[in-house]
């Protein structure tokens, strides 16, 4: 009976929209619902960097002297830099700022974020802007295709975010899109927020042999004979790929990849390693033959550990040569050429490769020479002679020149880190029997970091990068939307409860607990655990609970709801316990002339990639409004 109903609704939705709303870059894909096997990635755009292909746009966006939305990605960037010094300190320019939801430990719909100016913004009016762009160019690009007007109702919408990220940051994601337009809380289930890692894993269950790159054989790729490096290897597979494909629909068969029947079922296991711009993302998937469903092994981890840290060495890198006092000044005072320097060094991190030997240039913009000579009253060349920093030399064209140990350093850190956490990983002893692991996202292009994770794990499984590794996330995220249910079992990342009164037992509960009320003993505090962290999830699975009302005329329930890391919490007080958010029923509108002792049953559900929750009055079999909310309790 549940099938129809979810195929009613799945018939509603022409066409499936997925948004990578990424830390650097961002970009669309769509399919539509009757030819499924298609998957469309989005127009290309115009601007554009040197060095970077160019099927995404850079996250960026800028907000006239008045708060009014301008322009986004490129565009906003390119008109951004043309403005000159005196208007441009007026302007609101915002870059990479998509991190702040994974940093801001008590996430709100208040919380700022600051532009390049210094000015704050609310960080919702931010992302709503961002979604709104992407969702009037989705429905332009469609419209232009159809020939006729699109409109949002037949759009069903996904919007990837890290694995790692708390509730809240999913419910922000939520909140914001609402504002965009995209959904309404009338009609939640036109977007999803998926995974990134999930929808990765997805889309690598469909990969076929040509379609990857497998770092531990040196086997042709694409039909070229090996060559002895990674790198070459994999940019005439790259320029094989262009040449092949003028157009940007990909078609995905509607099978399973022939590398997974060398997985022998129930038993072998592939990782998954999401590394972006901004975090790292790492799941433990089984593949569930014959129908392909997916299982997840161990709960999601990662941490901040994307390629922003590369940009943030160089900085680093920028204060140690030129003081950090002329660095903090620059980017306040010339913030567009902040920005130009920033690109100038993207597209040389790009060009970093374990086995280059040739000095890497990073032109310095005129502005950054002439404001450094005004600030100190000595010149660049000057400074980087006095630095004693040897591998980073001046080039009389104006240029900073690197040393490719020089720029391996700048990745180090954040390599190491990825590294180490894997390693953590592979140490669980729930994940065992690794056959593959999937290395995708934006910064696995790296042949640094392909190289370090080759050179770490190639002897424990085999490391296979997708091909079109940076748009791995957006196509796997169309198939999720197009079929949310094919992952059918998931880990909670955390232990979830409630607070509630139990009766005292002597012996058992501490007598600081005790609350005599009425005559009877009651025990407070006690946690009431709904489900376990790292305990596993089916998709549809719920835990109910009945509560009922304290007084029979109480209108609303409030309870809220905790959370830890631990897995054994008997009391809310314990350390490590937090009030996350809050369950409320609303009971208005509801029988009230009923019993005396109303019984409301409320079920959670854990299974999806958001918490869910729905309540039910036990005598009059009514349903309950019920809300659970991370954001503002």
């Amino acid at each position: 009976k549940d099938s129809d109903a979810e195929d009613a609704v799945e018939q509603l939705f022409l066409v499936v929209v997925a948004i990578d709303f990424g830390t650097t870059s961002s970009g669309y894909a769509y399919s539509f619902t009757k030819e499924p096997e298609c998957i469309h990635v989005m127009r290309r755009w115009e601007g554009g960097d040197p060095g970077v292909s160019n099927q995404k746009t850079p996250t960026t966006i800028l907000l006239t002297p008045e708060r009014k939305f301008h322009s986004f990605g490129y565009a906003a960037r390119d008109f951004y830099h043309d403005l000159d010094p005196t208007e441009s300190k007026h302007w609101l320019y915002f870059e990479k700022f998509k991190m702040k939801l994974h940093t801001t430990g008590n996430l709100t719909m208040e919380t700022d974020l600051t532009a390049a100016n210094g000015k704050k913004v609310k960080a919702l009016e931010i992302f709503a802007y961002a979604l709104q762009f992407f969702k009037e160019q989705a429905l332009k690009e469609l419209s232009d295709q159809g020939g006729s007007d699109f409109e949002n109702t037949e759009v069903r919408w996904v919007i990837t975010v890290p694995a790692i990220w708390k509730q809240p940051a999913k419910q922000f994601m939520r909140q914001a899109a609402y504002k965009a337009g995209m959904a309404s809380p009338e009609n939640p289930e036109q977007l999803i927020i998926a995974l990134e890692p999930e929808a990765a894993s997805i889309y690598c269950r469909k990969l076929r042999l040509h379609q990857m790159i497998d770092l531990s054989s040196r086997a042709p790729v694409n039909g070229y004979s090996p060559s002895d490096t990674i790198g070459t290897g994999f940019t005439q597979a790259k320029e094989h790929v262009r040449r092949n494909r003028q157009s940007r629909t990909f078609l995905v068969e509607n099978v399973i990849g022939e590398i997974w029947s060398e997985l022998e079922e129930g038993s072998d296991r592939y990782i998954v390693v999401d590394s972006g711009g901004g975090t790292v993302d790492i799941t433990v998937h089984q593949i569930r033959l014959p129908e392909g469903h997916l299982k997840e092994l161990y709960k999601a981890t990662g941490g901040p550990y994307g390629s922003l840290g590369v940009d943030y060495e160089f900085e680093k890198l920028l204060c140690k040569i030129f003081g950090e006092d002329f660095i903090e000044q620059f980017k306040i005072k010339r913030p567009a050429a902040w920005v130009d320097l920033m690109i100038a060094f993207e597209s040389r991190k790009r060009a970093a490769a374990p086995d280059r030997t040739n000095p890497l240039n990073i032109t310095l913009p005129f502005s950054f020479i002439d404001y450094y000579k005004k600030f100190r009253g000595h010149s660049v060349e000057h400074a980087l002679r006095k630095s004693n920093v040897d591998f980073v030399k001046w080039s009389s064209q104006g240029m900073l020149r690197m040393s490719p140990d020089a720029m391996n350093a700048l990745f180090k850190p954040t390599i190491d880190q990825i590294i180490q956490h894997l390693s953590d990983v592979f140490d669980k002893p729930e994940v065992t029997n690794v056959k593959f692991l999937f290395l995708v996202g934006g910064f696995a292009e790296s042949p640094l970091l392909q190289q370090a994770v080759q050179s770490a794990f190639g002897s424990r499984c085999r490391v296979i990068i997708p091909q079109d590794v940076g748009l791995t996330i957006l196509k796997g995220a169309v198939l999720f939307g197009l079929d949310p249910a094919v992952i059918k079992v998931r880990r909670s990342p955390l232990t979830y409860g409630v607070g509630v009164l139990n009766r005292f037992v002597e012996g058992k509960h501490p007598p600081e607990k005790l609350l005599i009320k009425d005559g009877t003993r009651w025990c407070t505090d006690v946690f009431d655990k709904f489900i376990s962290a790292d305990q596993s999830v089916a998709l549809g699975e719920t835990v109910t609970r009945s509560y009922t009302p304290a007084k029979p005329s109480q209108l609303v329930i409030v309870i809220n709801i905790y959370s830890s890391e631990q897995d054994n919490v008997s009391f809310i007080t314990e350390s490590g316990v937090k009030k996350c958010g809050t369950l409320r029923l609303d009971l208005t509108g509801t029988d009230t002339s009923v019993p005396n002792r109303r019984e409301i049953k409320t079920l959670m559900q854990f299974g999806d990639t958001e918490i869910k929750a729905m309540a039910i009055d036990v005598a009059t079999s009514k349903s309950v409004k019920v809300g659970i909310d991370f954001l503002n309790y």
